[in-house]
């Protein structure tokens, strides 16, 4: 049986950064990380970005075996004993330790009816995939118009594929932009040559190498290829079958990422932490929390008294457009939008009993910092009071 000062339960950059911050605080602590994915840590955004703009594949790898760190690669924790402090492998091994942490991500949401030629869009193998369908396909269909439909759809036109969307929502990213910028990207992406077939659905998949998409709203589509943006479900059994406090489909955690059971912590995808400036509950499965959440894990792990308040931000880039935004955004909330060019430039509010929820910059970087400190103003804030608040 192997032991370790700290095992680390997932590969992805939750884990890479809870590795760096436990090397903050102990150099020398001997460390075991566990991952079901074949390829050591690497930066993920860039697999719907970067490395379709002509970022090197490279340059994603974050050299977490660098550090001093023991790599159980394709391999998975089974089960967890907080009161032994044993975990067991999917290979029948057993490993004590004396801290945990679970930073297992999440697992791609799928499609009711099994398809093995879908691209459930992920990792770096799922993109390794699509990029060889690419050298011979011209003709792709995304399924879904959240992050990853949007940036993916987005991707393969400016690689000069033919791209089709479908989603069962009336536009692009509709469950969090209020509905007029949502309505735009509809038409944006049309411009770029994007197929859109919003508020329908796929029905079956036929056609084995050359798909066949069948639509609840009866038509059909030919491609070389399916990619599939549904979104994430974290990965709980572990945590669970622990007996961990589970609240709203996340591990609970203390302010210092600590689950109910000692010694043993959770960070990223799967945590959900109070965060005060909000004054809720949170689970957030974007980079920047993944990155700073698992730092704060890190040190937390090797003894350091570390307090997670962060409110994190996410970011896209969609063709020529960008943005980043934090916070709560929901488009049921009141709207009050600064724009200095109409859906090219501005600044989005989302508010609620006249207090910011959540800032949009559309287009404008560099406002984060800007936009957390006003979501914990008390307010009440106006149109009048908002105007070139944040970007003049």
């Amino acid at each position: 049986m192997s032991q370790y000062k700290y095992l680390i339960v997932g590969g992805g950059m939750t884990a890479d950064a809870a590795v760096r911050g436990i090397r903050a605080v102990d150099p020398k602590g001997t460390i075991g990380l566990f991952s079901q994915e074949p390829d050591p840590p690497y930066e993920r955004p860039p697999l719907s970005k970067g490395l379709w703009l002509g970022k090197s594949v490279e340059k994603v790898w974050l050299k977490t075996e660098s550090l001093g760190v023991e790599m159980h690669l394709a391999t998975g924790i089974v089960t967890i004993d907080p009161r032994g402090k044993r975990a067991r492998d999917d290979r029948g091994e057993e490993h004590a330790y004396g801290a945990l942490l679970l930073a297992t991500g999440g697992t791609p949401r799928r499609l009711p009816f099994g398809e093995p030629n879908v691209i459930y869009y992920r990792t770096m193998r799922d993109y390794q995939r699509l990029r060889n369908l690419t050298e011979a396909g011209r003709r792709f269909a995304v399924i879904g118009g959240g992050f990853i439909g949007s940036e993916i759809a987005a991707a393969l036109a400016i690689n000069g594929k033919q791209v089709v969307m479908v989603f069962p929502e009336s536009s692009i990213c509709a469950r969090v932009f209020p509905p007029d910028l949502s309505q735009f990207l509809n038409r944006y992406f049309q411009e770029k040559g994007v197929q859109i077939i919003s508020g329908d659905s796929v029905e079956s998949i036929t056609g084995g190498v050359q798909p066949v998409l069948k639509l609840k709203g009866k038509g059909e589509l030919a491609s070389d290829g399916v990619v599939a943006g549904l979104g994430i479900q974290p990965n709980l059994d572990l945590a669970q079958a622990a007996g961990l406090e589970i609240r709203d489909g996340g591990i609970a955690v203390d302010e210092q990422l600590r689950t109910s059971a000692p010694g043993v912590y959770a960070a990223g995808d799967v945590a959900m932490f109070y965060n005060p400036t909000l004054d809720k509950f949170l689970r957030v499965e974007h980079e920047d929390n993944a990155l700073r959440m698992g730092e704060a894990a890190g040190r937390s792990m090797a003894g350091e008294k570390t307090a997670y308040r962060h409110l994190p931000f996410f970011y896209s880039d969609l063709f020529d457009l960008g943005y980043e935004a934090v916070g709560e955004l929901d488009p049921h909330l009141e709207i009050i939008a600064d724009w200095a060019e109409p859906y090219k430039k501005g600044v989005v509010y989302y508010l609620k009993a006249g207090r910011v929820r959540g800032v949009l910059a559309w287009n404008i970087f560099g406002l984060m910092d800007k936009a957390r400190l006003l979501i914990a103003e008390p307010g009440p804030f106006s149109p009048a009071n908002l105007k070139n608040r944040l970007a003049a």
